[in-house]
């Protein structure tokens, strides 16, 4: 067995077998070291028990405290993690510690049954802008549901070190169709001629839509003959495959492809006219701006709601007046993308207060929870108090997106209150409140 392998089987056994003595009689030294050890080979509970004994010892007493927070964090036990937080810390929040408990509590929920519960941990590590989470993102390439592949393969794509991975370029073999063409969209951004190879053989794939997102993927690498398989779709009589075709114009971000997004804005399918309009914000180009005014007539809400956002995304100024009248569209959801056009374009939030406090009142969950996304476009000093109070929701969905848009435009004095939302009866609202409070940490502080 060799001697390492009778000093694991010892540990795992109570004994540790160093000069004769037990457990209880090693140094604390080597007791952390088996705590390091247990904790890497995800024996949680067995390294909350080697550390306890060193809580005390004002040597080890950090080292000691961190393992069991974060192995009760990994065991699923987030408040009892931040009751150990707590006890070590006292008043003053410590955010390296705390940082590493808020990553560390959303792990376990990747393996919940319930593909919301997954949904949203990936979602939250999503939110974390360092590329240490990409270990984290592994296990969900092989998860037994195809829109979660595509969530982590989203997140994995962001970071250069994830796309290099073979993991990730594996899943251009993946059994779903759209997790391939998430992985081509990422590999095209990335700019990197050695992946043409990889991409190639897909151009034959057996489903069009991932044909098309090869072809755009290698017009992105510089291989411009491959424009015209993206044109050709745009035309297809299969609605799917237009829709598909016209997304990938607002990834390739070429000027050219206006004409063909311009008249996927008068498509008879409301999804591809949707699909059009979102592209147009894609594609950058100012030259868009009167098509998406337009649009904001579209007999179908879901369309004017993309164009709203879409047009605080290009940031059109001349697209002011159109979006307050979009204020009082006579859909709430229609009203709610408006405040996050208006919000993106800087508008003072005085124009939007009123909706914002109509569209929180509804009894409405969904258009709760969309008030409270279209707010993450906002200024702090504006949005705060609202989100806030949105996180009083009593359903998780609203209190699940303020978390979010705390994170994106809160700074360090939000971390308590966020904090305290780890504790909330919702594993899809701990794991946000989680990646918000990891996101904060992770960048440096907001000036003033």
């Amino acid at each position: 067995m060799g001697i390492w392998g009778a000093f694991f089987v010892a540990a795992a056994c109570g004994v540790v077998l160093l000069g004769g003595t037990v457990a209880g009689q090693t140094s604390p030294e080597e007791r952390l070291g088996l705590a390091e050890r247990a904790f890497e080979q995800a024996d949680f509970q067995r390294t909350v028990e080697l550390v306890e004994s060193l809580l005390g010892d004002a040597r080890w007493r950090r080292a000691a405290f961190r393992f069991k927070m974060l192995s009760l964090a990994r065991l699923g036990k987030t408040a009892e993690g931040i009751e150990v937080y707590d006890q070590f810390v006292g008043k003053r929040e410590d955010e390296g510690l705390l940082r590493e408990l808020a990553v560390q509590s959303i792990l376990p929920f990747r393996a919940d049954m319930r593909e919301q519960v997954r949904g949203a941990a990936y979602s939250a590590l999503k939110e974390i802008p360092s590329d240490e989470v990409v270990p984290y993102f592994q296990d969900g390439l092989s998860d037994g549901s195809g829109m979660i592949r595509v969530l982590v393969a989203e997140g994995i794509g962001k970071f250069p070190a994830g796309r290099q991975s073979e993991s990730f370029r594996g899943a251009l073999r993946d059994q779903a169709g759209l997790v391939r063409v998430t992985v081509l969209k990422a590999l095209g951004q990335w700019g990197d001629s050695e992946t043409i190879p990889l991409i190639g053989p897909l151009l034959k794939d057996e489903q069009r839509v991932v044909q098309v997102a090869a072809a755009a993927a290698l017009y992105r690498l510089g291989q411009m003959e491959h424009w015209q398989t993206v044109e050709s779709a745009t035309s297809v009589p299969e609605g799917y495959e237009r829709g598909a075709a016209l997304r990938m114009l607002g990834e390739i971000g070429d000027p050219k492809g206006l004409p063909f997004l311009e008249q996927g804005l008068r498509d008879k399918q409301p999804s591809i006219r949707a699909a059009a309009a979102a592209s147009l914000g894609k594609l950058g180009s100012a030259e868009g701006v009167p098509f998406l005014i337009k649009a904001l007539a579209d007999p179908v809400p879901a369309v004017r709601s993309v164009a709203a956002v879409t047009l605080g995304k290009l940031k059109a100024e001349r697209a002011v007046s159109p979006l307050m009248k979009a204020l009082q569209d006579r859909n709430m959801g229609v009203r709610a993308a408006a405040v996050a056009g208006l919000l993106q374009l800087s508008s003072p939030f005085s124009v939007v207060a009123g909706t914002v406090r109509e569209l929180m009142g509804q009894q409405n969950p969904g258009l709760r929870s969309s008030v409270a996304k279209a707010l993450g476009h906002g200024r702090a000093r504006d949005v705060v108090g609202p989100l806030l109070l949105l996180l009083n929701d009593p359903v998780p969905k609203p209190r699940i997106s303020a978390a979010r848009s705390l994170g994106r435009v809160g700074g360090r004095e939000l971390v308590p209150r966020l904090k305290t939302l780890m504790n909330d009866q919702n594993e899809a609202v701990r794991a946000t409140a989680a990646g918000a409070i990891a996101r904060i940490l992770s960048l440096p502080p907001k000036a003033g």
